[in-house]
């Protein structure tokens, strides 16, 4: 819950329309940054892409004895004195789901956060998408976009996302086949329990999930003292604190506790959970998720992961 004028509560039809206007406008400048973040962590990005059977060129190489005659081409070879083999790509492009919450309650900012949630989280997702299509994976989020393998796969994405219909919850996820990875990224604020009912079905199904937690740092320290009104961004719930700091000790209590049980379950499954603030550099959590989705996580704290 957060403090009245600290976030607008959208309720009538007009609003809906008002805030998919001011989502399609935030995009934009999101891909721009998304852009500049991946091509900051790029160079530690290890790709797929290898010599091997497939149909898409990948180099021109000497030719080795022993080799099949057909494989030569001629063209190439008669540019010079040389024997030239064409080789091609190896096909082995994964399938990796991004979904960010876009829901009422990623639009919080305080004035300790550099950016709302939102903001953060559809960078993240759009430097993802950047880095993926790069290393040839082809790119999916959950009823916006049928995962495709372009150069271009995060500004397709970043188009879908302009037009997707607004939601709030998890994703859909009955369009998701095969050994996929899928990437969520929100401040899943439900009781753990509930959040795992929705995921571990898909576990059991043989995906390969990551979550990625980004809370606003106002949202961990609740600096707020004296008579404060709340509101809940999804149901309009009002809670009025005569003195607020009284409350801080215990609020914090069982906001660490949620993420500490939602960690632990997910790190139960086989999932990878990612905790990022705000106020952090947002190529801190990219790394983060780059090291599970490469199968190499770092150790320690890597940009508040837990």
């Amino acid at each position: 819950m957060a403090p009245i004028g600290e976030i607008v509560q959208q309720t009538s039809g007009s609003q809906v329309l008002s805030r998919a206007q001011a989502r399609a406008a935030l995009v934009p400048d999101c891909m721009v940054e998304a852009k500049r973040i991946a091509n900051t962590v790029i160079a530690g990005w290890h790709g797929r892409r290898k010599r091997g059977v497939g149909e898409n060129f990948w180099q021109f190489r000497p030719y080795s004895e022993g080799e099949s005659l057909s494989r030569i081409d001629w063209r190439r070879s008669a540019r010079d004195d040389h024997t030239y083999v064409r080789d091609r790509e190896w096909e082995a492009a994964h399938t990796v789901w991004l979904w960010c919450d876009l829901s009422p309650s990623m639009m919080y900012k305080s004035t300790f956060g550099s950016v709302s949630k939102e903001s953060r989280a559809l960078v993240l997702m759009l430097a993802l998408a950047e880095i993926l299509a790069r290393s040839g994976e082809r790119i999916g989020c959950p009823g916006v976009m049928e995962p495709v393998s372009a150069r271009n796969a995060a500004e397709r994405l970043a188009s879908a996302i302009m037009h997707a219909p607004p939601a709030s919850g998890l994703p859909e996820t009955a369009m998701i086949r095969g050994h996929s990875d899928l990437v969520l990224i929100g401040d899943f604020l439900d009781e753990a329990d509930l959040i795992m009912s929705r995921l571990s079905p898909l576990a059991r199904r043989g995906l390969r999930g990551h979550v990625v937690e980004i809370a606003d740092p106002a949202e961990e320290s609740f600096p707020y003292s004296g008579r404060t009104e709340f509101t809940d961004p999804e149901t309009g719930e009002k809670l009025v604190s005569g003195r607020a700091e009284t409350i801080r000790d215990d609020y914090r209590r069982a906001y660490l506790l949620r993420r500490e049980m939602l960690g632990d379950a997910l790190r139960r499954l086989g999932w990878s959970f990612v905790f990022h603030r705000t106020d952090h550099l947002a190529s801190e959590a990219l790394v983060a998720v780059h090291g599970y989705l490469s199968g190499m996580p770092a150790g320690g704290m890597v940009g508040g992961r837990l």
